[in-house]
């Protein structure tokens, strides 16, 4: 179905008839969170076909901004829907399907102990350093906001409390950048700027394999936080840059992206 959608809009330009050349430049701009599996799945794409990707990783909420204010793009792979359904709703792009999902989890530095029926009250410690990431900036901060918004309703309180000691330490425009190949979450609990670091499960995933003492914690039920990934392709985009996205919702482009923990909805049962 999602496959379908892209192909009709697709078909309904002409845009797959027409023809490729080994010089054509898909232009992608993507979540932070993808730059591992669609590194990959661009790599693969890049086998099966005359073209090339160039990519942009960043928060999905600045790469909004930049296409939003005249950057050149073709293909958006936000870690939110809001992102790119803004730019669909301001005819800057087509529409916006849904292409894998994640989680929120606690990214915890080793020898603090915590569970997940007591990270409320771990986060909540005054003493408790807790990461999150920028709000409106980088969909990963908002929703930590909303797991905080959660905690409301199981500790009346709690929401005023998290978003007062939250420390916005990553995808803001002026976060601290970490060194070359490091994942950003590990490296600030490793330089301890944090305890806790609520961050997508795939990235703390890839901070684990970094630093294996690292915890992985999953919010209790009560605060749990899922994330829904949108993609479009702009308006005016080349064939190619359909082409790519319907690479990225193929079987191929779903396993890969499985393969880096993402839940791919397009896959086969």
């Amino acid at each position: 179905m999602l496959e379908r959608r892209f192909l009709v809009a697709a078909t309904m330009m002409g845009l797959l008839t027409a023809p490729a050349t080994a010089s054509d430049i898909v232009l992608l701009h993507a979540a932070g969170s993808l730059r591992g599996a669609l590194t990959e799945v661009s790599q693969a794409f890049e086998k099966a076909s005359p073209l090339k990707v160039q990519a942009k990783f960043g928060a999905s909420g600045l790469l909004k901004d930049e296409i939003a204010a005249g950057a050149k793009a073709e293909v958006f792979a936000s870690a939110n829907m809001e992102h790119p359904q803004a730019l669909a709703t301001a005819n800057k792009s087509g529409p916006v399907v849904l292409f894998a999902r994640n989680k929120l989890c606690a990214l915890v530095r080793p020898g603090l102990a915590v569970a997940s029926d007591t990270l409320l009250d771990r986060i909540l410690d005054p003493q408790i350093k807790l990461g999150t990431s920028t709000p409106k900036a980088d969909p990963s901060g908002d929703y930590a906001f909303e797991a905080f918004r959660k905690a409301e309703a199981v500790r009346p309180g709690a929401r005023s409390v998290l978003e007062g000691k939250a420390l916005q330490l990553t995808g803001g425009a002026t976060s601290a950048a970490p060194p070359a190949g490091r994942n950003a979450y590990g490296w600030h609990l490793a330089e301890g700027r944090a305890d806790i670091f609520l961050a997508y499960c795939t990235a703390a995933r890839d901070a684990q394999k970094e630093n294996p003492g690292l915890q992985i914690i999953a919010l209790p039920d009560a605060l749990a936080v899922s994330a829904d990934y949108g993609l479009t392709v702009m308006a005016g985009a080349s064939p190619g840059a359909y082409q790519f996205a319907l690479f990225i919702l193929s079987t191929e482009g779903q396993r890969i992206l499985a393969s880096y923990g993402f839940s791919a909805p397009s896959l086969p049962e």
